[in-house]
């Protein structure tokens, strides 16, 4: 699941080498920290939030799959 947020964020974004995404494992879930250049933070979120809402959309159909709950979060 970590390579496909940060492959989806790298093709958005102006800055992709600086894409990077961070996997906390909890007891009931798992944390996906997706960090990009500030100039880019726009971009990932989209407009009304459209962008981030599609990719988090994405990281459901994916965690239902494996069984296991996946909570996106943007770094600021």
């Amino acid at each position: 699941m970590k390579q496909l947020v940060e492959m989806i964020a790298k093709e958005l974004v102006d800055y992709p080498d600086q894409v990077s995404v961070e996997e906390i494992h909890n007891e009931r879930d798992i944390n996906l920290i997706l960090s990009v250049a500030s100039e880019d933070i726009g971009k990932v979120i989209g407009k009304g939030g459209k962008i981030i809402k599609a990719i988090r959309n994405v990281v459901k159909a994916g965690s239902i799959s494996k069984n296991k709950k996946y909570i996106l979060e943007i770094k600021e």
